[in-house]
């Protein structure tokens, strides 16, 4: 049975944490991590005992209120959704992983944000270890991102990254990616565990050291995790995760963790055959246009602090099978189903012999409880064959006793709907859901021209 004992009984030792085995085994007992167990002669990683070093005057411990923070002041990217995830800008030195789903577009927008930097005076080198120096040539001449201070290398080998920094003195490196550079220090292909460590662990020394800010472009598992060991998460600064739709055009940049500023910021993107572009404002890509139509409903999503109103979409169509449908679309098919059941017990509006199809514009998932309101005023719309006010939008949280909760920074989504010129707001000052319904058609009924029937 393996167990931790000394080196001469037991040969085999993990390179992450520093189980030890008697025999060889694929995955450590201990962290759970494939192919980090070698035999104990070969170099681990693991020191026994450190001897103090006496620091440099330039390195000497100083009280922190003598620190100025106006030595790291921040730099722009010169694309203006990148610096909004970033908090203002990167910080020179910080270490920036960025991952993403194969083909979202995360070379597409590193390009991107190595011209604008270029064309802002400040020289770039882009290290490729993916694709030929010739292959980012073409995507760049498609986007536009060609300029004279910005420098390609076609790399794999982590040295010979290390000579073209020495060779090119950039302001900016971005290495895509960190999971196919390799170092000759370490043991195993470009991928391995051991590799990924040693690889960012170097860069983000010569970051820290130099000043340097560094992107890293991270490769994704099946499940969305970033893969390599857990601990590449912790040595870097900043973790932006690039998500988006094959199906659509929209991407969305959001910080899963940010030492230099907040990670509830988005940043929107639209996906084009010229390249990625800003969207400063996405409202209207949520949108429905045309006159207002029964089955639909305007909420107000909250993504990180930016609030998006979204057009929520419902058909009800009358079936006789035994067990209608549900079918959902953006939205959450659990939530959806719990607010049909309070619909049929509280406001008396009967979907139990009804398909019932739910589904947001352009795209966008909805899956907070804040939807919960517009949905019930969308389905009940489709089944009376009444429509909402164009001016009208609803956001609230649905309980099983037909109550309308609160949500999450009300004032700001209230706001952001006044700016777009939603004048009616339906929220939890109705009480319950009925009360939302005898809200909406009071002032449906107020519409110049307005023909709401009875029931």
């Amino acid at each position: 049975m393996a167990t931790r004992r000394t080196t001469a009984t037991a040969p085999y030792r993990c390179t992450e944490c520093g189980w030890t085995a008697l025999k060889w085994v694929g995955r450590c007992g201990e962290c759970q991590q494939w192919g980090t167990v070698v035999e104990a002669s070969e170099p681990t990683g693991l020191n026994r005992s450190v001897a103090a070093v006496s620091p440099g005057t330039d390195r000497m411990a100083r009280p922190i209120t003598a620190i100025d923070s106006r030595d790291t002041p921040r730099r722009t990217t010169g694309v203006g959704e990148f610096d909004r995830v970033l908090g203002g800008g990167i910080v020179p030195g910080a270490a920036i992983l960025l991952s993403g789903e194969p083909g979202v577009g995360k070379s597409t927008l590193l390009l991107e944000v190595a011209a604008a930097s270029a064309r802002a005076g400040r020289r770039v080198l882009y290290a490729s270890a993916e694709e030929s120096t010739g292959q980012v040539r073409l995507r760049a001449e498609r986007t536009g991102a060609l300029h004279d201070e910005l420098y390609l290398a076609a790399e794999t080998d982590l040295a010979t990254i290390l000579g073209h920094i020495d060779q090119v003195q950039p302001e900016l490196l971005i290495v895509d990616s960190v999971q196919t550079v390799s170092s000759s220090l370490s043991e195993g292909m470009a991928g391995h565990p051991s590799q990924v460590r040693e690889v960012a662990s170097t860069l983000i020394r010569v970051a820290k050291e130099r000043g340097l800010p560094v992107v890293l472009v991270g490769h994704v598992t099946k499940d969305g995790s970033i893969a390599g060991p857990r601990i590449l998460e912790h040595l870097v600064d900043v973790v932006c995760q690039f998500e988006g739709d094959r199906q659509t055009s929209l991407r969305f940049v959001r910080a899963l963790k940010n030492r230099f500023g907040p990670t509830d910021e988005v940043g929107c993107f639209d996906m084009t055959g010229a390249g990625i572009a800003e969207v400063a404002d996405p409202s209207a890509l949520f949108l429905g246009h045309g006159s207002p139509e029964p089955g639909t409903c305007v909420a107000i999503a909250l993504e990180g602090r930016r609030a998006l109103p979204v057009e929520v979409q419902a058909l009800t169509i009358q079936t006789s099978a035994p067990n209608p449908r549900r079918i959902v679309n953006g939205v959450d098919s659990a939530r959806v189903a719990m607010v049909l059941a309070v619909l049929e017990k509280k406001a008396k509006i009967v979907t139990s012999n009804l398909d019932v199809y739910v589904s947001t514009v352009g795209g966008v998932r909805f899956t907070e409880p804040a939807a919960d309101l517009a949905i019930a005023i969308a389905v009940a719309g489709s089944v009376r064959n009444e429509s909402v006010p164009k001016t009208l939008a609803a956001i609230g949280e649905l309980s099983l006793a037909g109550e309308i909760r609160p949500v999450t920074q009300t004032a700001q989504r209230r706001s952001e709907a006044a700016r777009l010129g939603y004048s009616e707001f339906i929220d939890n000052r109705s009480r319950t859901l009925r009360g939302a319904l005898d809200d909406v058609r009071a002032r449906s009924r107020s519409l110049p021209g307005a023909d709401v029937p009875d029931f």
